[in-house]
This record gives C-alpha cells, sequence and structure tokens, in this order.
C-alpha cells in the first residue's frame, strides 16, 4: 500500500480519518485558499481540495493523498471562519431559523499514477430560532472562533440546530468517510480487509 497522507493541518481531519484504523501521516499543504474571480463556492471547494493533494505530491511522489476543502454557505454568501466573538455572533444571528449548506471538497491522488478522483459532498443544517442570549452564552460556552459558521457540530454547537441533512456527518466536520471509502477503494484499498498496510 502506498502512504497515506492528509493533506491538512486540521486536528478534526485527522481525528476523522482514523476512524478507518489505517496508519497515515498529516501534512500542511500550505497553499493561497482565495476565491477566482467568479467561482462558485462548489467549484471552489473542489479545486482547493485538489491544489492541496498536488502541493504535497510535490515532495511525496508515491503516496496516496487526501485534499478536503469546506465553506458553509447562507443564501449564497460564503460564511468564512469568524476569527472573533462580535463576527460569530453576526454569523449566528444571521443562520437564526435558517438553513446553512455546508460543501465539502475532496480529492485522491495517486502521486505514483497521476490519478486524480474528486468531489464535492453536501450537507445542510437547519437553525433553530435563536435569540441574542443564546448565541451568546453558546459562543462562551465553545468559542468556535476558527470554524465556518461560528459552531462546532461535534460539540455543543449541536444545539442549535432543528434538523440536520445529508449522507455523512463527518462532511459536516471536514471530511465525508463513506465517499472517501469509495475512492479509496477505486485504488484498491478495502477498510475492511486486514493486512493491507
Amino acid at each position: 500500500m502506498l502512504q497515506l497522507i492528509l493533506g491538512s493541518s486540521s486536528p478534526f481531519r485527522a481525528e476523522i480519518l482514523n476512524k478507518l484504523c489505517l496508519p497515515f501521516i498529516q501534512l500542511s499543504p500550505d497553499i493561497d485558499e482565495s476565491a477566482v474571480s467568479g467561482e462558485q463556492p462548489e467549484q471552489l471547494v473542489k479545486r482547493l481540495s485538489e491544489q492541496k493533494a498536488y502541493k504535497i505530491a510535490e515532495s511525496h511522489p508515491n503516496a496516496l493523498i487526501i485534499g478536503s476543502d469546506q465553506v458553509a454557505v447562507l443564501e449564497g454568501d460564503v460564511l468564512g471562519k469568524p476569527g472573533d466573538h462580535v463576527n460569530a455572533v453576526k454569523q449566528l444571528s444571521a443562520a437564526s431559523g435558517k438553513t446553512v449548506t455546508f460543501l465539502t471538497g475532496l480529492a485522491l491522488l495517486n502521486s505514483q499514477t497521476g490519478h486524480m478522483q474528486s468531489l464535492v459532498e453536501t450537507f445542510e443544517v437547519e437553525f433553530k430560532i435563536l435569540s441574542a442570549s443564546q448565541i451568546t452564552f453558546y459562543l462562551h460556552q465553545e468559542q468556535p472562533y476558527q470554524c465556518a459558521g461560528s459552531f462546532k457540530s461535534e460539540g455543543f454547537g449541536i444545539s442549535l440546530f432543528s434538523k440536520l441533512k445529508g449522507n455523512d456527518p463527518n462532511s459536516l466536520i471536514g471530511l465525508p468517510l463513506i465517499r472517501l471509502i469509495s475512492l479509496l477503494e477505486a485504488e484498491g484499498i478495502d477498510v475492511l480487509q486486514p493486512n493491507q498496510s
């Protein structure tokens, strides 16, 4: 089996990938993540996922490299990481009573053969109608200032939602495992078969 590399600095993605019981290393791809003029959110996450994998491939020519990128979209606008309390309040206030769509790009590159597989997984989150005091309480509890959309769904953020809609709850955290398993299978790796490493 080729070395498996997670091209991401996210501890959350690493934690998700650990569920597959496959040995991997984690490397940060360090690319420019700015959108290209006129680029739609779906195009952005797919392109960035692929670019992250290609960047790691420059120094790792015999590996299977996972790239992933995610954006949250509310009424056509991309919600980035809030960075601070004030911006997080704005994001959650805007999301109150509405649906936020998470688009997660996923790429798997075989740097030995150059074979690239990539896709975009969609996951929708319906928010409760939230009062200002509820938003403030939540933010003080979890401080999700480095999370797109200003919440951690794997933590106390679940209290903000009325409904989740998608094929894989891991997508919401940043790595769609069900789809990744299929991409790995196309590269000859069956996660349910032992002794492949």
